[in-house]
């Protein structure tokens, strides 16, 4: 079962890495404990964690491995899962074959870094990412869904949804930015609205990518301190410590709510991002009958790291 922390751990926690910062840097410590001046807008380097909260954050979650898989091992099994990919991308363009891939998770938990390895060698004019920003006045007072609707591929077209509509079901919920009628008539109306474009021929694959409360801590801490990933922190990012057990029961619920025979979801465990990203990947091409397809390229699926949602909610899901 996935371990929650409640308000006084995760203070404790964060006290923990904020003293580990201070041993580290001088310049995190208290003025009247320092000699230096102030710190300097960014960090070049983020202060080392010491092994042993980075070893809690990795096992954080009920996280099946205790080790991290070895760089050397993830490069090679990434190339031909990228090779794959391509022939998927042909397919779907000769084909016109429509693909929507939806990645969810907490704040941290590796979706944008998990895109980014299926994109990379793809053409940008045919696999596209979709991170939408707040509604505007105008999208805000249309149908829920108009906007993602506007999003949905053309022929020959892959998308990828860096969050998506179920933003009502995470986020939105737990901050209060909508009401609980609202999350509540999400979570009946998505399967409707995922009925649909499957009807319509829409190939729709949904990822929920999870990690642990220690782990999400030690990622969020590791942004602050790089000027180069800085850009993807919020206000409400660093709100999620605190409110992890409200987003645990939101997102159980939004697993088991929307999760259906059509559009089902798939959990992946994502404390170590070099097994997370491959077992996605794969996960996607196994789930789609492109043409010359390879399965012994793309290897075989980790059922510790991939689990269907029902599985993951019968051994405690997120809460």
């Amino acid at each position: 079962m996935a371990k929650t922390v409640s308000g006084s751990q995760s203070k404790g926690a964060l006290r923990l890495v904020a003293k580990a910062e201070q041993d580290a840097d001088p310049a995190l410590k208290p003025a009247a404990a320092r000699k230096t001046s102030a710190p300097k807008a960014f960090d070049i380097e983020a202060p080392t964690l010491p092994a042993a909260i980075v070893d809690a954050a990795f096992r954080s979650g009920d996280y099946p491995y205790g080790k991290r898989m070895k760089r050397k091992r993830y490069d090679k099994e990434l190339e031909p899962l990228q090779i794959e990919l391509q022939k998927l991308a042909t397919w779907v363009r000769e084909s016109g074959e429509r693909i929507v891939i939806v990645f969810e998770g907490r704040d941290g938990a590796g979706k944008g870094g998990t895109i980014s390895r299926f994109t990379q060698h793809l053409n940008p004019r045919q696999a596209r990412v979709v991170a939408l920003s707040k509604p505007s006045d105008t999208e805000a007072g249309q149908w829920y869904f108009q906007r993602y609707a506007a999003q949905m591929p053309t022929k020959g077209e892959i998308v990828f949804f860096d969050r998506s509509w179920y933003n009502r079901a995470g986020v939105e919920r737990v901050m209060g930015f909508c009401t609980p009628d609202q999350t509540e008539a999400l979570l009946h109306e998505a399967p409707a609205f995922e009925g649909m474009l499957v009807r319509d021929g829409v190939r729709l694959i949904k990822l929920f990518i999870t990690i642990g409360p220690q782990m999400q801590m030690v990622r969020l801490h590791d942004r602050w301190h790089d000027p180069l990933k800085r850009w993807k922190l919020s206000p409400i990012d660093f709100e999620a410590i605190p409110r992890f057990e409200a987003y645990s029961q939101a997102l159980d619920e939004m697993l088991a709510k929307s999760s259906a025979p059509w559009a089902p979801w798939h959990v992946i465990r994502g404390n170590d991002k070099l097994r997370a990203r491959l077992n996605a990947i794969r996960h996607v091409l196994l789930a789609i009958p492109y043409k010359g397809r390879d399965e012994a390229a793309i290897g075989e699926l980790d059922d510790k790291i991939v689990v269907s949602a029902e599985h993951y909610l019968q051994k405690g899901g997120e809460a």
